[in-house]
């Protein structure tokens, strides 16, 4: 086709070899919204020319369907001649085959996506394994703690605290001393994917030469952990579960000996005399409670005045079995703890232990203000309100080695309760009732409901014996205070 005189007006019926100066005069006249300027090379290809001098690229056709298929290809001179016919090429040899140019770039759009995400994918899991396989056991342990502290009593998540700790940090109680590390401290600085059976192997062989019953418990809590940590999807596969059952780190470990202290009945005089001249006699009076009652030492230790009902003559204890139990409050028992100060609302209270919590929580109050940090929330407060006997054992252990009674424990004590009754002819469950042991045999567990007064029935007549045989006397009527009768 000739192509038109630069000055020859435009007949828009018609298709042109376009120029740039064609397009330049391309005007849209008067009346009509837009004129459109075809290419005769490039069929479908045309310049959309509007009354207000906008001018834009568009391709059309029709597809074997019937549908008709308009692209914008940009604005003029943005989008060169050459470009646009590229596109518009491009565009024909798609529809000519059919083809509707949208599906196809639907399609390429959502392989590209799907593609994407592959890769992206790809890129987690790569990085989710490089965290696994740097997570220390620490981190492990710490998130294990936090997640099974709500289905955990007291003393195990103190186990696993203590078990785990770094050490070398003040005690609360002894200023100046510092905490020694766990046994499981080597352990928590390891990869979890390097916690294996020969690193436990190695590490229970150094640790069982010093403290060979921390290791045993190290173990078993270890052998949970490594447990959970194998039922977590993310840690799945990094740490082994048999990593803790080794036999030989069990053999390093050894075997737990039963334990054999207990007060036989020609002791108990010597035990009581040595036991009330302890100087503390919120200590004095505990032991000889912790006796007299069988209960377990933090059962009785946590006791509060609340709990303790001299109107029916009942002391509600905590119970590791059942959650709370109640035992007679027997005479002397009563005698002993009338005579108790109340400095707080525990039954068993210390006022020096009181007064240093709260000077250590003052001195890590300063020690924060001067690093310029935040001291932990409720720090003060829960240490300055513990204001328990927290070691009683200490007390105990000198009078049992001024007595010639080395080597018994507190557990020794419930154990003396549970050994003395057998010279009484009292049934088994009653003591077993009375010390919170869980029912044992069909019989106890489903048939056999033993009220208050049934258990003081009998927990007097252990308790009056005791004193006989240990020549203890004492005034119900006085103030406490107890003398011993040759």
């Amino acid at each position: 086709m000739a192509r038109p005189s630069k000055t020859a007006p435009i007949d828009y019926a018609d298709a042109y070899d376009l120029t740039s100066g064609l397009l330049d005069r391309a005007a849209c006249p008067a009346g009509r919204p837009f004129v459109l300027v075809r290419d005769s090379d490039k069929k479908g290809l045309r310049l959309r020319v509007t009354l207000a001098g906008g001018k834009h690229w568009q391709f059309e056709s029709r597809l074997r369907s019937g549908k008709l298929f308009t692209r914008a290809l940009g604005e003029w001179p943005t989008v060169s001649i050459a470009d646009a016919r590229d596109e518009a090429h491009r565009l024909r040899g798609i529809t000519d085959k059919g083809t509707d140019p949208r599906e196809l770039e639907r399609e390429q759009a959502e392989a590209q996506a799907a593609a994407a995400a592959e890769k992206a994918a790809r890129e987690a899991a790569a990085a989710a394994q490089r965290t696994a396989e740097a997570l220390t056991v620490r981190e492990a342990w710490n998130r294990y703690m936090a997640e099974r502290r709500p289905h955990w009593g007291e003393r195990t998540y103190t186990d696993h605290m203590k078990t785990a700790q770094e050490g070398g940090k003040d005690r609360q109680r002894m200023p100046g001393i510092k905490t020694k590390p766990g046994p499981l401290a080597p352990l928590m600085v390891l990869r979890l994917v390097d916690l294996n059976g020969p690193a436990v192997e190695a590490w229970a062989a150094r640790e069982a030469k010093d403290r060979p019953a921390r290791v045993r418990l190290s173990l078993r809590l270890l052998k949970a952990f490594l447990r959970w940590a194998d039922a977590e999807p993310d840690l799945k596969g990094r740490a082994d579960p048999a990593a803790a059952s080794a036999k030989k780190a069990r053999e390093s470990a050894g075997r737990a000996k039963a334990k054999n202290d207990y007060l036989q009945r020609e002791q108990l005089t010597t035990w009581f005399a040595h036991v009330r001249q302890i100087q503390n006699p919120v200590i004095s009076a505990y032991l000889q409670c912790l006796l007299l009652t069988g209960a377990r030492r933090e059962e009785l230790a946590a006791l509060r005045w609340g709990d303790v009902n001299t109107q029916w003559k009942g002391i509600n204890l905590k119970d590791k079995i059942e959650g709370r139990r109640d035992v007679p409050l027997t005479p002397y028992v009563g005698h002993l703890l009338a005579g108790l100060p109340r400095r707080n609302e525990w039954v068993f209270s210390s006022a020096r232990a009181l007064a240093l919590d709260t000077k250590n929580a003052d001195r890590r109050a300063r020690r924060h203000a001067s690093a310029g940090t935040d001291a932990p929330a409720g720090d003060v407060a829960t240490i300055s309100a513990t204001g328990r006997i927290m070691s009683p054992d200490i007390a105990h252990r000198r009078a049992c080695a001024a007595a010639g009674l080395q080597g018994l424990t507190l557990h020794g004590l419930r154990r003396s309760f549970a050994s003395l009754c057998e010279w009484l002819d009292i049934p088994g469950g009653i003591s077993a009732q009375i010390q919170g042991h869980a029912p044992q045999g069909v019989r106890e567990q489903n048939y056999i409901r033993r009220p208050l007064d049934l258990l003081r029935l009998h927990h007097e007549k252990i308790e009056a014996w005791m004193l006989e045989q240990a020549g203890v006397t004492f005034d119900a009527a006085a103030p406490a205070g107890l003398r011993v009768v040759a």
